[in-house]
């Protein structure tokens, strides 16, 4: 799916009012009515629900979602923010549409009056500005919105909470916003709620289609797409009847340390429940015998030291090489990593160790191989690229590390996202906070990995990689809870997770 830029869903908005075609007024209630039918399956109608409702369309919205809410008979009380006299066409006629119904709580809000008392076993509904702010909520307003901040009542954002920026960093330019528990948006996400400094603002968050025409949506040149099951339904790739081991490739998995070796044990079997035809663990000697005994399906290069990673194998005989789970840092260890990428005529796939060698070494990330993996959680982020001042500073430095080296970045959070040579950012839509377990990393290595040898293109195998990852841990939470989530659920439900996109 695709993360349209405010002045895009604008865009999209006036293509389907020219061509569907349909009044814009008639939009606004399609799309108010969608917002109605979620509020009605999650409020109770013996819950009083106060709506404010700026003069924009935003507030027309509310006006909608009030005179459908009060036609079934639950008790709405609507108050029309005037921070301007003016209203919007559409706001103006769903005024006087409510004005023609029996609504009795009908009231305005004007600089110098006192506000409405909102008790915390209220619901409100927040419809005063939406996704066409322009600026920061100041003066009687930005008192208004504190004050339903304070109630301590659900709140309920339309489209956008009121005071927050859908494409820029809100936190930066200072102003009142409102922190909705629930944030109902029209057609697309918004990228600013992908942040984690957002999340008190936004809440849970859910798409509501409303019919903007696809034909739009399809040329519309975006940078920013959200992951969801139909995107990776359609990366899968087919098995045929005559296929065999070979044709699923061979991965190299360089990984495991004197201490460490249940990362490399962790990340081969994930490599393996992928799909992988074979899968060789490059581990140190003392790591020969776990992997023999705990992991039979796998094949073992065994390294000359006893501890460490300290020369890669002959590297010919693989399609697909990751390196990094359990490494450690050892000067051996480095000077191992820098010949592999010297030598190795592959993209590689480099996570956690490797990466913070790589941050020790910056000027060895220039002979990285285009297309190559780098999986870093935001630490290793940090280690690698350098420290940002917030979420969407380091997503613009996320993009310029991918587009500079011409690597994927697949930073690891609640939406992990996945930049690209190009510039693009794919996020994620799977996965719980249970998945922030010792482990987890090495189990999507282990994914991307096994993709990869089966000769899925990188930017391919690394969405697919992090959706079908989120998505088996979000099936292991049901399971187990989130709190006895380990990171061995996450590779066991990996049958469960292909089979429910399939």
């Amino acid at each position: 799916m695709k993360i349209l830029p405010v002045d895009k869903i604008r865009e999209a908005d006036a293509h389907t009012i020219q061509f569907e075609p349909i009044r814009s007024i008639d939009l606004m209630e399609r799309a108010a009515t969608q917002c109605f039918r979620w509020i009605k399956k999650h409020v109770d109608r013996t819950q009083r629900i106060k709506i404010f409702c700026g003069p924009g369309n935003n507030g027309g919205d509310g006006l909608v979602i009030a005179r459908l809410l009060a036609g079934k008979d639950y008790e709405v009380e609507v108050w029309i923010v005037r921070f301007t006299e003016k209203g919007t066409d559409d706001f103006n006629i769903n005024l006087k549409r409510l004005d023609q119904t029996d609504i009795k709580n009908l009231g305005e809000i004007r600089e110098g009056d006192l506000l409405p008392v909102i008790s915390n076993d209220d619901v409100v509904i927040d419809a005063i500005f939406g996704s066409g702010l322009s600026r920061p909520v100041n003066g009687f307003t930005a008192k208004l919105i504190q004050h339903i901040n304070k109630s301590g009542a659900i709140t309920i954002a339309i489209d956008t909470p009121s005071g927050l920026f859908s494409d820029e960093n809100s936190t930066q330019k200072g102003g009142a916003v409102v922190e909705a528990d629930y944030t109902l948006s029209f057609q697309f996400p918004k990228y600013a709620f992908l942040f984690p400094e957002n999340d008190r603002f936004v809440g849970e968050w859910h798409i509501l289609p409303i019919g903007l025409m696809e034909e739009y949506t399809a040329v519309a040149d975006v940078r920013n797409y959200f992951v969801e099951n139909l995107d990776a339904v359609q990366l899968i790739k087919p098995r045929n009847k005559f296929d065999h081991k070979g044709t699923f490739g061979h991965a190299l998995l360089i990984a495991g340390g004197y201490g460490k070796m249940g990362a490399a044990l962790m990340a081969a079997k994930a490599a393996l429940r992928t799909g992988a035809g074979l899968v060789s663990a490059h581990v140190p000697l003392s790591g020969y015998p776990i992997i023999q005994t705990a992991l039979p399906e796998c094949m073992v290069s065994i390294d000359e030291d006893l501890n460490v990673f300290s020369r890669h194998p002959e590297l010919g005989l693989y399609n697909a090489i990751a390196v990094g789970p359990g490494l450690g840092m050892e000067k051996v260890t480095q000077n191992a990593l820098k010949l592999l990428i010297q030598n190795a005529n592959l993209p590689i796939l480099f996570d956690a160790d490797a990466i913070n060698i790589l941050g020790e070494n910056k000027t060895w990330i220039s002979f990285v191989k285009a297309g190559s993996i780098f999986t870093p959680h935001p630490k290793e982020f940090e280690r690698l690229v350098g420290k940002s001042s917030n979420n969407f500073e380091r997503n613009k430095m996320q993009r310029e590390f991918s587009t500079k080296n011409k690597v994927y970045v697949v930073l690891k959070g609640a939406h992990t996202c996945i930049s690209t040579p190009e510039g693009n950012c794919f996020f994620n839509s799977t996965g719980n906070p249970g998945m922030a377990t010792g482990g987890s990393g090495d189990v999507l290595t282990g994914i991307i990995l096994g993709l990869l040898s089966q000769y899925y293109h990188p930017q391919e195998a690394c969405i697919l990689g992090v959706y079908l990852h989120g998505l088996a841990g979000d099936i292991a939470a049901g399971k187990n809870s989130q709190q006895a989530l380990i990171a061995g659920d996450i590779t066991e439900n990996l049958g469960k997770a292909f089979r429910k996109i399939q």
